[in-house]
């Protein structure tokens, strides 16, 4: 077991310039969605508002298009060539040259499993135009072909749950106390981000690890992860190098998940609270952070 867990403050984003603009703040591009799982690439996608990008298009199949302006006005449709409301291997065309004007891409959320959903994904991988979130179905897609995580051409982020790792890493520990060298093993190997989600979040380089102390139980709900996904989306899109901003986005995200269960309590919690207290999340962060300065000078 290595001992070099990142003990220094978590990054912050910087106070935003009075004259700046929608453009200013990162373009990112989620990719997901299908028939009975749009919601998944709503939440990504309202992650990715709430996490501070100025701009946010949603790449959904075109029959299930007209879903996302109705639950998020906020964000643009890329409507894709689809199947019924399922991805089609042609998807990939509009997806690379769209991500071309980006900067950041998540994909994954509610895609489904299907032959041609696997085959969008390696091509995005192995196409990537910018950095890249890679979560859900996504993750399902590539699996442990370390390879072609390793020869994409920006870097990437990979956000597991840990029935997700299992299917990256099969042959590693399974144990509740593996999961930081677990995380660092795969990052080392495939040359990306591993955020291992969970209790105590373990995010790795392959150098480092972060272990994440916010959050509750609560959060132990089906979305929740498909916000986090789109949050550390925006905070690459705002600039901050993909291990900074996976470690932000995990410690804030559970700030929300804590914001919420005050509202409404562990039990009745649901994906959509954490985006209602997320900018209040990233203040309560600022202020800490803020604090911790003036107690260090």
């Amino acid at each position: 077991m290595h001992d070099d867990t990142i003990s220094e403050r978590i990054p912050g984003l910087p106070p935003r310039a009075r004259d700046s603009h929608k453009g200013t703040h990162g373009r990112v591009l989620v990719v997901g969605g299908s028939v009975g799982f749009t919601g998944a690439a709503i939440l990504a996608t309202s992650g990715a508002l709430r996490g501070g990008a100025g701009l946010v298009t949603a790449a959904v199949p075109e029959r299930v298009a007209g879903l996302v302006p109705i639950a998020q006005p906020c964000a643009m449709t890329l409507p894709l060539p689809d199947d019924a409301g399922r991805f089609v291997a042609a998807a990939a065309d509009p997806i690379l040259e769209f991500a071309r004007g980006c900067d950041a891409v998540l994909i994954g959320p509610g895609m489904g499993r299907t032959d041609a959903a696997r085959d969008v994904v390696r091509r995005v991988l192995a196409e990537l135009p910018c950095p890249g979130v890679f979560d859900a179905d996504a993750l399902f897609a590539i699996g442990d072909d370390v390879e072609r995580w390793r020869a994409a051409p920006h870097p990437v982020v990979l956000t597991p749950h840990p029935g997700e790792m299992n299917r990256l890493d099969p042959d590693a520990s399974r144990e509740a106390d593996a999961r930081r060298e677990r995380a660092r093993s795969f990052a080392q190997r495939a040359k990306c981000v591993v955020t291992l989600k969970g209790h105590e979040t373990v995010v790795s380089d392959g150098r480092h690890e972060f272990v994440n102390t916010t959050g509750n139980p609560g959060m132990a709900t089906g979305g929740t992860g498909d916000v986090l996904g789109g949050v550390i989306a925006a905070l690459i899109g705002q600039g901050l190098a993909p291990f900074d901003a996976a470690r932000l986005g995990v410690h804030v995200h559970g700030i929300a998940g804590d914001l919420a269960a005050e509202r409404h309590g562990e039990t009745g919690m649901i994906a959509s609270d954490l985006l209602d207290v997320l900018g209040a999340a990233f203040e309560r962060h600022a202020r800490t952070s803020a604090s911790e300065s003036e107690d260090a000078t």
